[in-house]
């Protein structure tokens, strides 16, 4: 292995936090201060220090950031990295549960359920307690199971307690159907290692060396099982001010339990920012420093002084579209930006349109974050509902996902009498079909029981081509055209068949990213358990990743975090947007989540910041009068320009007049 050059590469701080590997480290790292580089040369300096790849578990949040990682210390070390585990806490999570569920009653080939497989769920197990869920809120429901499975509720006297019957009929039905939600991934082996201490203890005598990225957005369940593996030599890095997932379980003051079950802990700071100039800092610096529940700290930068932050105040929201299309076609042309230079932030998904409607004006490409999982569309989910199927024939949601689909004869009237008598036999839908077609009684004509015959003989026949084998994108190309998808598709879409070609080349591409999956010299297991498990667990950043360059950046603050990019618009940035009138009703608390939001947003600068506020917007088919955002205030008055239309306005004091005016103009609005 090279050997690290720590003076060439670090500062001071970032030397410390990369070579004190021993007892427990809390890292704070600011914004743009170098975090990722610190921790791949701390795992990097770990290795050259001779311990070994199987004892560093690095947990980080997404698939993406965990292929970085990995990536960058194999780059610095030169090594292949085989036994390394990075890794998203629900893939180590799967991980867990794959070598120990047995313990829990479960079988080792288990289903993982997304949303769309744990709605459907959750419809049936309505029906079982004899509630329709016909106008029901399955997501609401979702996140009340959720909340009670992970200990953020309990049931109790309260109103959502007319659902407890229907959550343990949920998790019942899980467990007959060999079935985990997203939460078991973490809930099972917290279970596990409380129920097992010695399966713990293996794990802690493997794990000596823990490293948790992005902190702050751990949520107390993830710190549970933290907290159950970590004896010393951990260490955590995350920054106060970049905790904007509460509304997903994040705990920022998971930090401060941190200290307090580590009173013996090293603390480094991180300050030194290499992304923005010291104007973009300053601003930031200037609107966080009104939060009261943060450790302190001062992000300063080396790289000059930068230009003013300017803002303007369009008359309307299709104005504020137009102008921000039209500066970026603008900086294109005076200084030589690529597309993929520019990121437009917003606060919510609602103000997406006019912005797409002006970039297609302009033919200026964009990205979209927030938009529709590949994963998520019915053709891709029928073929997925075949692999899960002929992994776990027991997983009754994805089975009558694909019964009769394409059509095959089985029919609602036969789809009932089975289930049925699944229900009754207290078994799975693949068991009670496998019993009912030999059954002398059973209430299936002969043809009936030939077309459970065939659909039975098809699952097994791919069970025996694809369960351990290689060649996977070949042998799901072959399903497809044995269960002759195209001519569902056609008979589904005889009206428009541009449609039914378009959702068919969406299977292609399916296909084709399995064999890109497949023929990756780093895995080593291609075949259809870890494909599974990988896109139960993928994530939307990792979704076209090579198609999105070269388009501007369109998405949410939240979905911006750990981004940057040269030149940044922040649109909307009026007062019951940013901050949102949701967190005015909910508290101070919630004030300062969307200061940090803000925050978030000003530190994806590079170079240069323009924020709009409308001076009115449409909501509910009305025209409001909007007032700017009082963040804007917060902002040290001296790095900004205001101008009203095209012209500057550049001096402080007129500036502040401005400002005066238009919070004036529009102060009575509501």
């Amino acid at each position: 292995m090279t050997k690290l050059r720590f003076q060439d590469e670090l500062n001071p701080e970032q030397i410390q936090a990369v070579t004190t590997i021993e007892g427990p480290v809390l890292i704070i790292a600011g914004a743009g201060s170098g975090k990722t580089r610190v921790i791949t040369y701390r795992i990097a300096y770990m290795l050259e220090k001779g311990i070994p790849q199987s004892a560093i578990l690095a947990l980080t949040f997404t698939n993406k950031a965990a292929r970085e990682m990995q990536e960058r210390v194999r780059e610095l070390t030169g090594k292949k990295l085989h036994n390394l585990t990075v890794s998203t806490f629900h893939a180590f999570g799967v991980q867990i549960l794959r070598e120990q569920i047995e313990k829990l009653g479960y079988r080792s080939n288990f289903s993982i359920y997304d949303e769309t497989d744990r709605n459907q769920l959750i419809k049936e197990s309505l029906r079982e307690c004899g509630l329709s869920p016909e106008g029901v809120d399955l997501y609401k429901i979702g996140q009340l199971f959720s909340n009670v499975k992970i200990g953020r509720y309990h049931w109790g006297d309260r109103a959502n307690d007319e659902y407890e019957g229907v959550y343990r009929e949920y998790q019942h039905s899980l467990k007959v159907f060999n079935a985990v939600d997203f939460d078991d991934l973490l809930v099972l082996p917290i279970e596990l290692f409380e129920k097992y201490p010695e399966v713990l203890q293996s794990y802690k005598n493997q794990y000596r060396y823990l490293m948790v990225d992005e902190f702050q957005d751990t949520s107390l369940i993830q710190y549970r099982l933290l907290r159950l593996l970590a004896d010393r030599n951990v260490c955590v890095v995350g920054d106060d001010d970049q905790s904007i997932y509460s509304w997903r379980g994040a705990n920022y003051e998971n930090i401060l339990m941190f200290e307090r079950d580590f009173p013996d802990r090293v603390e480094i700071k991180l300050e030194q920012n290499y992304r923005s100039t010291t104007t973009i800092l300053e601003a930031a610096n200037g609107v966080i420093s009104h939060n009261t529940n943060r450790k302190n700290k001062k992000l300063w930068s080396g790289n000059g002084g930068g230009k003013p932050i300017e803002i303007f105040f369009p008359p309307n929201e299709s104005e504020e579209a137009d102008f921000i299309a039209h500066t970026i076609r603008s900086l294109m042309m005076k200084e030589k930006r690529r597309y993929d230079d520019f990121g437009v932030l917003v606060r919510t998904n609602s103000m997406f349109r006019h912005l797409e409607e002006a970039f297609l004006a302009e033919n200026i490409p964009y990205r979209l974050s927030g938009g529709s999982s590949f994963f998520q569309r019915k053709e891709i989910k029928d073929i997925i509902s075949y692999l899960r199927v002929i992994a776990n024939p027991d997983d009754d949601i994805n089975l009558l996902r694909i019964i009769n689909t394409p059509r095959r004869g089985i029919g609602k009237t036969a789809v009932e009498h089975i289930t049925t008598f699944a229900r009754e036999q207290h078994t799975s839908v693949w068991d009670a079909m496998n019993r009912l077609r030999y059954a002398p009684d059973t209430l299936f004509s002969e043809k009936g029981k030939i077309d459970v015959e065939g659909f039975i003989t098809l699952i097994e026949f791919y069970r025996g081509e694809m369960l351990g084998k290689r060649g996977l994108a070949k042998k799901v190309r072959a399903l497809v055209d044995n269960i002759d998808y195209w001519s569902y598709l056609v008979t589904e879409y005889n009206k428009n068949e541009k449609a039914a070609r378009f959702k068919f080349l969406n299977i292609e591409y399916l296909i084709q990213s399995i064999e890109t999956w497949e023929n990756d010299p780093d895995n080593l297991d291609p075949t259809l358990y870890p494909y599974l498990n990988r896109i139960s667990l993928i994530t939307r950043d990792d979704e076209n990743e090579e198609n999105q360059r070269g388009k501007v950046n369109l998405m949410t603050i939240h979905a911006s975090k750990g981004l940057e990019f040269p030149v940044v618009f922040i649109a909307g940035a009026e007062d019951g947007l940013i901050p949102h009138a949701r967190s005015l009703e909910e508290g101070e608390g919630n004030i300062e989540e969307e200061r940090r939001l803000f925050y978030v947003a000003i530190t994806r600068a590079r170079d240069k910041l323009y924020i709009t506020s409308c001076r009115q917007r449409k909501r509910l088919q009305s025209l409001v009068e909007c007032k700017p955002s009082p963040f804007l205030e917060e902002i040290p008055q001296h790095l900004v320009e205001y101008h009203e239309g095209e012209q500057a306005i550049e001096s402080p004091e007129e500036a502040a007049d401005y400002f005066a005016q238009i919070k004036g103009r529009f102060g009575a609005a509501g």
